[in-house]
């Protein structure tokens, strides 16, 4: 349900123009088609393992900073035929709009945020600004429809933040684990554990979370743990699934 003030936050957004709406136009003119609306069981609350009862896990990479392992993540999933979800920053759209491009002809792009604040310090207009403003950098550097997933900065979410992107048309897709290999050597971390943070989490619906960046060290050990996930999780029964399946209600 919309509180009174979320609802009139949105009104007035939508009024102002900054809200799109179905059938909306591109910065180049082009008719812009509404993304599949999630179904109910993605809505109503943060979803950290995906409603079914099959052995299927869903790998998602957040990019918010550099584009190192970007090459080596695409070409393993190319290599495997297997499908995955990237969530960008607006931000990092705007900056490296050659690899969300790459990305995009490929996978499903959710939607991290324009620059990736934590929004339980964010009002409801401030909240619709900052996926409004990613989505408009995602499709620019895509060229492609985004998908009606996001993914909260920080993994922080409050119960109005959910609401409001669910407002949005947003389901608000967590994890059920992350790798950890963001932290790299220098907080600890190595290929093999960060691989066992997502084969411990191994469970029907699992959602690990990977990052393609090195945040500055030049090493991305979640694109090398990637192999060693997915040889784990098919070992074990499992299928790699597309998160767009679950658009379907």
């Amino acid at each position: 349900m919309v509180d009174t003030g979320r609802r009139t936050a949105l009104a007035a957004l939508l009024a102002a123009g900054l809200l799109p709406c179905a059938g909306a136009r591109a910065a180049n003119g082009a008719r812009v088609p509404s993304a599949p609306h999630p179904p109910a069981s993605l809505l109503g609350s943060e979803i950290r393992r995906l409603p079914t009862s099959r052995k299927v896990v869903a790998l998602t990479f957040n990019a918010a900073w550099d584009e190192a392992g970007i090459d080596t993540v695409l070409a393993e999933l190319r290599r495997r035929g297997l499908p995955a979800t990237f969530f960008p920053t607006g931000a990092f759209a705007d900056a490296h709009p050659g690899a969300v491009r790459a990305i995009g002809a490929a996978h499903g792009l959710g939607n991290h945020s324009y620059s990736h604040p934590y929004f339980e310090d964010l009002s409801t207009a401030q909240r619709v600004q900052e996926v409004r403003r990613a989505d408009a950098a995602i499709r620019t550097a895509s060229g492609a429809e985004p998908l009606p997933f996001f993914r909260f900065p920080y993994s922080a979410t409050t119960r109005d933040s959910v609401a409001d992107v669910n407002d949005l048309g947003y389901a608000a897709i967590e994890f059920t684990a992350d790798t950890n290999g963001y932290l790299g050597p220098q907080g600890g971390m190595s290929v093999e554990t960060a691989a066992e943070r997502a084969i411990d989490a191994l469970a029907p619906g699992a959602i690990i979370q990977m990052h393609v960046g090195s945040n500055g060290d030049g090493v991305v050990l979640d694109a090398e743990a990637l192999p060693l996930i997915i040889d784990a999780a098919e070992a074990d029964g499992y299928t790699i699934t597309d998160l767009r399946a679950f658009l379907v209600p």
